[in-house]
């Protein structure tokens, strides 16, 4: 990992530990996981919200009003807005990605569930997924929640990612093998 990620890490583990304590405490792990759902969605449809957390440009109060105004506009918890305005003032806004995913990452374990990221050659039918979470479930003894991606440069198989475990029965990992053992060989 390198240092600059390594940092931005350190850092939205410790936010997100402040939060989740604190809605821990309120009884307020739903509205949590809500408002961690709407910003993640906020971020990936809204091009001026990655660059508002990103930029140099705007000055800390101005980053401060900024996302206290999407705060708002979105009803995020007291608690949410509070810490995107003092991250803005920290000019800790970038970790903001970071955050979020240590948030699910949290809520996740505090209900029992894992999430599970699959690739697939073609998009898999709603049979398949739900064979793939009921054998994943057995596996790991949790709830498993799938995130499911297609690449089509695998070719045929699957690749599953837990934690950080991973299984790759994709064609291309089985042809990349047998591509090394022949070079091995001859």
């Amino acid at each position: 990992m390198s240092e600059p990620a390594s940092i931005s890490t350190g850092i939205a583990a410790r936010y997100a530990t402040a939060m989740f304590e604190l809605a821990s405490e309120a009884n307020a792990l739903s509205a949590l996981e809500g408002d961690v759902d709407a910003l993640d969605a906020a971020l990936s449809q809204s091009a001026d919200l990655r660059d508002l957390i990103h930029s140099p440009l705007y000055g800390r109060d101005e980053t401060a009003a900024a996302i206290g105004g999407v705060a708002d506009a979105m009803n995020l918890q007291d608690m949410t807005g509070n810490t995107l305005r003092l991250m803005a003032q920290k000019r800790r806004l970038f970790v903001l990605p970071s955050l979020l995913a240590e948030l699910r990452t949290r809520i996740a374990d505090h209900k029992g569930e894992v999430t599970a990221e699959v690739t697939s050659a073609k998009a898999l039918t709603k049979t398949q997924l739900d064979k793939l979470t009921k054998s994943l479930k057995a596996q790991v003894g949790k709830t498993v929640n799938v995130k499911a991606t297609v690449d089509e440069s695998i070719i045929g198989g699957l690749v599953v990612k837990i934690g950080s475990k991973m299984i790759d029965t994709s064609v291309r990992s089985k042809l990349n093998a047998l591509q090394n053992t022949m070079k091995e060989v001859g």
